[in-house]
């Protein structure tokens, strides 16, 4: 991919006059870019061109870039990214994913700053959580244990928080007790979900729909984190059963807004489903600035589902976006 196309994306994702929806495109062909090029010159290019966008106001722009950055699988995105997580002034949302991204790219040279704010008096729940997390993903990562483990094939290539359960042939009611047992830790409950998830893909699979309503009670957890990474999931699957409780979610005012906003964002990949964006458009003027920031790009997403446009980027041969 040329000099000149990196930059006019870059461009178009760090003008504060770029509407949003043509934001997110730009950034999820960047993205592409920074994943699949063959030129180490273009995939460094392409990632600081994600990275200068930082410097937006918008904490669901920054939030977004902290993720594609965790799926790059390459070593250059860590110091963006721990910036990211070392700026106590970044809103927790972003702080959070800066977290995660590091925990998925799985270096071992990010433990260090991952325990420091893990263990940081004071700290954000969201942000002392993901922490955690992310360590535990990173030591496993680079563990005999993950030599070891049979891994299910999964539909998903995403770079997920934790990996899914190996595949020892756990039930959705099995992994349904798992994912809400608060005695395990966070991110043997993640494995559960991620496996959860997995087997309501596709979505014709006799398991697909009890696995949506196993998922589906993870909205009763006590964490936020949690609650957010199932509405995630619901935006990867594209379930329709999953529709009420995102809808629910989405409506429910003393939600977190990381939660809601999420939720958002996984109807907008519903949205060739009845009613989804009628849903939606009650949320353009909601109190939380990354809630109607949310909407506003799930309406997009929706259109682009409904279009049968190839795919939801600014350049053709770009992958689909993630929620």
């Amino acid at each position: 991919m040329s000099t000149e196309t990196i930059q006019s994306l870059r461009t178009s994702l760090c003008s504060e006059e770029t509407p949003l929806a043509v934001r997110f495109r730009a950034l999820f062909s960047l993205k592409h870019l920074a994943q699949t090029s063959q030129s180490p010159e273009s995939v460094v290019a392409a990632i600081e061109a994600i990275a200068a966008a930082f410097a937006s106001p918008s904490a669901l722009l920054k939030h977004e870039l902290a993720y594609c950055l965790g799926q790059t699988r390459n070593d250059a995105a860590i110091e963006p990214l721990r910036n990211v997580l070392s700026d106590l002034e970044e809103d927790p949302m972003c702080r959070h994913e800066a977290a995660e991204a590091l925990g998925a790219l799985g270096n071992t040279s990010s433990l260090e700053i991952l325990k420091q704010f893990r263990d940081r008096e004071g700290e954000a729940v969201v942000v002392t959580e993901t922490c955690e997390i992310a360590i535990d993903r990173i030591e496993w990562e680079n563990s005999e244990a993950r030599k070891q483990e049979k891994l299910k094939a999964s539909d998903f290539a995403s770079v997920d928080p934790a990996p899914p359960m190996s595949d020892t042939g756990k039930t959705v009611d099995q992994l349904g007790n798992e994912l809400m047992d608060t005695k395990l830790p966070l991110f043997m409950r993640y494995r559960a979900m991620f496996a959860l998830r997995d087997l309501a893909s596709p979505p014709d699979l006799p398991t697909a729909v009890p696995a949506v309503e196993a998922l589906a009670k993870g909205f009763a957890d006590e964490s936020a984190l949690f609650r957010h990474e199932i509405a995630f999931v619901f935006g990867q699957l594209s379930h329709p059963a999953s529709i009420p409780a995102l809808t629910a979610a989405l409506g429910d005012l003393n939600e977190e807004s990381m939660v809601r906003h999420e939720a958002a964002e996984a109807l907008g990949s519903l949205g060739d489903e009845e009613g989804v964006e009628d849903t939606l458009k009650k949320f353009l003027n909601d109190k939380e600035q990354v809630v109607r920031e949310s909407v506003v790009v799930a309406l997009d997403m929706a259109e682009y589902e409904k279009g049968g446009q190839a795919e939801y980027a600014l350049i053709p041969e770009v992958a689909g976006a993630s929620a």
